[in-house]
This record gives C-alpha cells, structure tokens and sequence, in this order.
C-alpha cells in the first residue's frame, strides 16, 4: 500500500486503508530536500508556528502572513489541541538576531471540509488569528495571494521555504531554505504513474526528484513567480511515504486560489 508523508514534527496520523496513505510533511524531523540557505529575511511573509511543550515552545510548521492580524498555514499542523505561537522576520530558529516578533494565535479556524482520516480528499487550509497585529518592516511583510480561480502552467517557476533537512533522513538545518520547485500540471500530476486520482484539482504539484518539500515543510508557502512578483500559490500539505524526493511523487500543496473565498469569509 503506497503510503504519504506530511510536511511538520507531530505524529504521523493513520489513516484508511482503502485510500493511499499520505504522510503529513510534520511527522518526522526532515524537511527540505535540496536547494539552499535562503538569504536571511528573504522570504519576509515566512512564519514559524510553534507549540508549547512544557515551559518551552518548538518548530512544528511553516505559515504565511497574509494581513497583519493573520497567518494562513495547513490544516493537518492545527486540528490537535496545543498553545500555539508564531514568530515572524525568523531566520535561524535558534538564535535571535532582533528582527523577530513572536505573537500568540488567538484563534484557530479550520476549513470545515478538512478530514484528518483522508488528507486526499484536500481541504488541509487553516488560518491563525494572531493576539494583536504584526508589525510591518523591512524584515516582516505581507504575502501575496492569487487572484480566485488561477491556475499556473506547468514548469512555472516556484521556490518552496521552510527550515529542515536537506535530504531524507539528513542532518537538521536551523536555517530556513528555499528549493527550486517547478510547477508540474494538474494533468501530468493526476496521471497514471504520477499520483493518480489522490491529486485533486484544488491541489497543485511541484518539484521532481531532485528537489521537494519534506518533514517540518507543512503549512509553508510556495512561492511562485508571475508577471516579475511572487504570490504565494500552495500550502505545503504531503509528499510520498516512499520518500521525499520520489521521482514522479511531487510535493503536493493545497492550491490557494482554491480558497480565496473561504479565506474572505473568514477574515471578513
């Protein structure tokens, strides 16, 4: 039975066997595969979300600032009870350098189609009520979403972010990364041989076997480039259980432009 893999650091989550198992990008400690240290406070709208355990707080997701007062992330990295937080303008996570602000969610609203027991079927969209409002500086911005509906073509250029490994079972980086990760279509990804009928058309698929989201990726955005601007096209969601990085097993991220209504509504 093919198994996934979701992108954040929790336990991994079992699910029906009737249905392709994906693994969520948080349960285990590998994250990016391949690409880079990013510059640091490159990718502004960036977030961190962190649990409480005990007096201390620990990395389990990536998010995305959206509007001042809010973080949208996925919703596999929220359905447990924890206290939450998130940190923005964050680089390396275990040194402060000045530039972060750490801000308490105060509320948690989860896409009411998310099912834990079938990640498949989609939906994995969640958005983070912060305590009070971010501040806005040359280290912490806003990211940009797509307008409603839009779709990108294939082999649009795209960057996934997120702090991790470099490779499956890797050595860890405090650092946050970026990776190269070329759009692949709905049509190639939902293929027989790619990943078939668990692909839905409100996901989006990128990278290849070379370069992928991982463990620890969840919730983080994918950064895709239009019209010389990035906007933030996918929620990091899962990847394949036989591997990061398997060839024709892209990372699959919920498609934004999927959920621009939803997200109004809930902000409105």
């Amino acid at each position: 039975m093919l198994r996934f893999l979701v992108l954040t650091s929790l336990a991994a989550l079992v699910l029906a066997e009737l249905e392709p198992q994906p693994r969520y990008l948080e349960d285990s400690f590998e994250r990016v595969v391949g690409g880079e240290v990013a510059r640091p406070n490159s990718w502004p709208w960036q977030i961190s979300l962190q649990y409480r355990s005990g007096s201390n707080y620990y990395h389990t997701c990536g998010g995305t600032l959206i509007e001042r007062g809010w973080v949208m992330t996925a919703a596999h990295c929220v359905d447990s009870s924890r206290t939450w937080r998130v940190v923005l303008g964050e680089h390396d996570l275990y040194k402060s350098n000045g530039r972060e602000q750490i801000i308490s969610v105060g509320q948690v609203y989860i896409h009411p189609g998310w099912n834990s027991n079938r990640v498949s079927a989609g939906f994995d969209i969640a958005l983070l009520r912060l305590s009070s409002e971010a501040t806005l500086n040359t280290y912490v911005q806003l990211g940009s979403l797509p307008p409603s509906g839009q779709i990108l073509p294939h082999n649009n250029l795209c960057y996934i972010t997120g702090w991790g490994r470099t490779s499956t079972g890797g050595s860890l980086s405090a650092q946050l990364k970026q990776a190269y990760l070329p759009l692949v279509d709905y049509k190639t990804c939902s293929s027989s041989g790619w990943w078939g009928s668990t692909v839905k058309n409100s996901m989006v698929c990128g990278g290849g076997a070379a370069e992928a989201g991982c463990n620890g990726d969840s919730g983080g955005p994918l950064n895709c480039m239009v019209n010389g601007k990035y906007y933030v096209h996918g929620i990091a969601s899962f990847v394949s259980g036989m591997g990061c990085n398997t060839p024709k097993k892209p990372t699959v991220f919920t498609r934004v432009s999927a959920y621009i209504e939803w997200m109004d509504s809930i902000m409105m």
